[in-house]
């Protein structure tokens, strides 16, 4: 079935389908396109193609190419479809035609159709008089992000290939450039990475596509997702500034798994493959380009494994904050090396939607070391959704696909995911996972505060050893006495839209102590915090004031964020300027360094890009990395000279 929003996004762009919402899932369900009629199954690859470039896909792309489309080769291999770019669902703006054509890339799924590939790669040289052996290739990562085109005044969505839509607000909202950091390079990629978006963004977006199409159709951007593009997370990256390997068609056919493995790896961003293309000038022109894609390049795609699995039941857990998330518990089963018992199904609208409960067959993907995913829903059951928390037995509420528990302060679930938010956040202190954190709760210990209370005695009488409760209460104090950055402390308390990155942000305009007095009217006169965000904010700082008070009172050595208003009058050499730390440095921690450099004022990045203004190097640092800072122009100096700068 369906869910609500892929519902909308075809109503939007295909309201005059033949194929009913119900006969989609079904053929979707199903994956046979043997049985449908030319019309149905164009139809379905057309509203195939709207969803997933809608960030919501229906099915892979392994079934999308291996078996509607290749029906459709099978049947008609000259349909005008197969020889033209997948249209996009056109964004809000005016469709305006590309600087230069933007084709889609011929794939492949076995390492046989590649050497196909060189093999007419190699007969076009020879036609040309260019000897074979001297021809090389780039293997680049094939991002699966969302194709764009940057002539430096404009970006735009792909489109058709020929006409996009003008999405350059992307960049006024903070996006930047990968690579080098300069505009105009071209096509590329709306990329976010796979770290941040597991940490980040997984409780928030289905995946990381769907995540990638918000950012660019939404007229006000969710605070998750404008957090992400300011911590440059999501960023667009020109497939010139790419990193690969050059290699020649020998090596290619001679170390194909290890070249394929080692370029994937080399990003920290979804990728469904590696580019191969040939960089002989006159072979490019010579072999040209179809309607839909350039002859003299190629996709490798990962052939995902799948498997069918049955569902033994969805289990229900309650986050820290009350949102009741269904874990769909699986006959284990071996997937990409890995045994697989366990997958997410997101949220309870899906599960209700697609029916998935006890004895429903799924398909579950899973690549290299990602999260195991349900794929499609193939012999649907009746859910059994509950109406009850699981942890403390309070009646659940709908708040659109999500189910939540509102009993807050007695709920265990919640009060040991708060508590373990707080220590996890902390980053300084050591022994309070969650079973720890269990065991304290089990024994009437239900907030942060009450951690801090305890003593020995108190630990031995609740079963913890000599040891383990001296470590426990060591780490206590080290949580205090360690030095962290007040927005850190602020964003260890969990308020609703407030992730690090906003916790900074708000502590550059207010010291920590003052921001429970501030107004709707105070937060929305920052930069980036729009009204829907301020007025969560302020109604989560009023509920959690009580208890901030009372932890803050406890005495931690937090660094306080440097004011805007005192930042524009510091003489420091260092005010304004980006830096980059990298290496071991010799005279104090490396993190100590970066406190000290946003104390003076200076903005502190973990890449370098073309905006960098210092790459600061300790010791053991690789000459290609200070290569390619100079390269992007970048000054490098050494952690004497940077001491010296601010010393002077």
């Amino acid at each position: 079935m369906l869910n609500s929003v892929q519902l909308k996004i075809l109503h939007d762009s295909e309201p005059d389908t033949i194929l009913s919402p119900d006969l989609i899932g079904q053929i979707a369900a199903q994956a046979d396109a043997s049985k449908l009629t030319d019309e149905q199954l164009l139809e379905f690859l057309k509203i195939c193609n709207v969803l997933y470039r809608g960030g919501e896909p229906l099915i892979s792309d392994y079934l999308y190419d291996s078996v509607f489309l290749a029906e459709l080769r099978r049947r008609h291999p000259h349909h005008p479809y197969l020889e033209t770019v997948e249209p996009e669902k056109a964004f809000v703006g005016k469709t305006v035609a590309l600087p230069e054509k933007m084709l889609s890339t011929d794939k492949a799924y076995k390492p046989d159709e590649i050497n196909r590939w060189l093999t007419r790669i190699e007969k076009a040289a020879d036609e040309i008089n260019v000897d074979p052996s001297e021809l090389m290739f780039r293997v680049t990562p094939k991002l699966d992000g969302y194709a764009a085109y940057d002539d430096g005044k404009i970006l735009y969505t792909r489109g058709d290939g020929r006409k996009g839509t003008d999405i350059s607000r992307v960049f006024e909202r903070g996006l930047i450039v990968g690579g080098n950091g300069q505009r105009g390079q071209g096509a590329g990629e709306i990329v976010v990475g796979q770290n941040y978006f597991n940490t980040y963004l997984a409780d928030y977006f289905e995946n990381a596509r769907n995540f990638q199409a918000s950012i660019i159709r939404e007229k006000e951007l969710e605070p998750h997702a404008l957090e992400a593009i300011r911590n440059h997370a999501a960023i667009f990256y020109p497939f010139s500034q790419l990193p690969g390997r050059h290699v020649s068609a020998a090596e290619i056919r001679a170390d194909f798994p290890n070249i394929v493995e080692e370029v994937r790896s080399m990003v920290d961003y979804d990728v469904d493959g590696v580019i191969f293309e040939v960089t002989h000038d006159a072979v490019k022109k010579h072999m040209g380009a179809t309607r839909h894609h350039h002859r003299w390049q190629i996709a490798y795609k990962n052939n995902i494994e799948t498997a069918t699995v049955k569902v033994l039941r969805v289990t229900p857990q309650t986050s820290r904050s009350g949102r009741v998330n269904p874990v769909a518990e699986l006959e284990p089963t071996r997937l990409s090396g890995a045994m697989i018992s366990r997958a997410t199904a997101h949220h309870y609208g899906m599960v209700k939607g697609q029916g998935i409960g006890a004895g429903t067959i799924i398909e579950l993907t899973r690549s290299g070391l990602v999260i195991p995913k349900i794929e499609r829903v193939i012999t649907p059951q009746s859910p059994q959704i509950p109406d009850r928390c699981p942890s403390c037995g309070s009646e659940l509420v709908w708040d659109s696909d999500y189910l939540y528990c509102l009993n807050t302060t007695q709920c265990p679930a919640q009060i040991e995911n708060t508590i373990e938010h707080f220590f996890r956040t902390l980053a300084n202190v050591d022994g309070f996972g969650l079973k720890t954190i269990e065991k304290l709760h089990a024994a009437g210990v239900n907030s942060v505060y009450a951690v801090y209370q305890l003593d020995m005695e108190q630990l031995q009488k609740m079963g913890f050893g000599d040891k383990t409760a001296q470590n426990l209460l060591d780490q206590l104090q080290r949580s205090r006495n360690e030095a962290i950055e007040d927005w850190r402390f602020l964003g260890a308390f969990g308020i609703y839209r407030m992730g690090l990155g906003n916790c900074e942000r708000l502590l550059q305009h207010y010291h920590l102590t003052d921001i429970f007095k501030l107004t709707v009217e105070d937060i929305t006169a920052i930069e980036g915090f729009a009204e829907k965000t301020a007025v969560a904010v302020v109604e989560c700082l009023k509920k959690v004031e009580h208890d901030f008070m009372q932890i803050y009172q406890l005495g931690f050595n937090l660094i306080q964020t440097p004011l805007i208003s005192e930042q524009q009058q510091t003489s420091s050499p260092v005010s304004g300027k980006t830096i980059v730390f990298t290496g071991t440095m010799q005279h104090g921690k490396r993190d100590d360094m970066k406190k000290e450099a946003k104390r003076l004022g200076a903005k502190v990045a973990d890449s370098v890009t073309g905006k960098t203004d210092y790459l600061v190097t300790g010791a053991e640092v690789g000459a290609a990395k200070i290569n390619a800072a100079m390269q992007k122009g970048v000054r490098v100096i050494s952690e004497e000279e940077y001491l010296s700068l601010l010393s002077g």
